[in-house]
């Protein structure tokens, strides 16, 4: 649980203009919160899961990320529980980074995710696949995730529609199947991903990186291509029609 401490410490230095002492006391902060979340770890499995329910909604971050650590704990060890889990965990994401109408947005790229967000994102994206239901997806719908570490995250048929993932990374990651229909992906790193089959249509993809992407029979109807890499990128049965690649 000490690497909880560690991150939630990094996390909040790097987004808070604190002096030495505000950072002490954060650190103390997040310290007492995981002394709360060791209490409980002599409960049942069900027990933990409805107290980190109720932390969760504390709305400080210091909580948040402790729990999301004793969550992600749960769910690796009860597999009766994993789903549950990542249904929190997406509910906990789109309550809290909700979509931003585009006129709102005062900057595209050049954002910061909050440090809770990041780290429920972090979960699911590294969650065993083995454990997932058939017939489950995962929901990040009309979210605002601009700037996210998602490299190499497992999203595979995951609803990201309207999503703002603008400046995000998403290397490697497994989109394939995913619905991203109007999602923002604006100079997002897709380098490498795999998004076969990803329904992409009407997805702004201006300055974005795919080179060596695959895009097998993925939908890019009405996409916005301008100025993104498509290097290397695999396009054979994809849908290009009415396909933007120039202003």
């Amino acid at each position: 649980m000490l690497t909880v401490i560690i991150n939630a410490f990094q996390g909040i230095k790097n987004i808070l203009p604190t002096n030495d002492g505000q950072l002490s006391k954060i650190c103390l902060w997040i310290h007492a919160f995981e002394e709360k979340i060791n209490q409980t770890q002599h409960h049942s499995p069900k027990e933990r899961l409805r107290i980190a329910i109720e932390q969760l909604g504390n709305k400080t971050i210091e909580t948040s990320l402790a729990v999301i650590n004793d969550l992600e704990e749960i769910a690796q060890n009860h597999p009766q529980y994993h789903w549950i889990i990542m249904d929190i965990l997406t509910n906990f994401v789109r309550e809290n980074a909700p979509y931003i109408p585009q006129e709102k947005v005062t900057s595209n790229l050049s954002t910061k995710i909050r440090v809770d967000i990041q780290a429920a994102l972090t979960v699911i994206a590294r969650r065993d696949v083995n454990k997932d239901p058939e017939n489950e997806q995962l929901d990040l719908s009309y979210t605002d995730i601009r700037g996210a570490n998602l490299n190499r995250a497992y999203l595979k048929q995951t609803n990201l529609y309207q999503a703002n993932l603008a400046g995000a990374n998403l290397t490697e990651a497994n989109l394939a199947g995913a619905i991203l229909s109007a999602a923002n992906l604006e100079g997002t790193n897709l380098y490498l991903a795999n998004l076969e089959g990803a329904i992409l249509s009407a997805a702004s993809l201006k300055g974005a990186n795919l080179e060596g992407a695959n895009l097998h029979c993925a939908s890019l109807y009405l996409a916005g291509l301008n100025g993104a890499v498509l290097n290397d990128a695999i396009l054979d049965g994809a849908n290009l029609r009415e396909a933007k690649f120039s202003e």
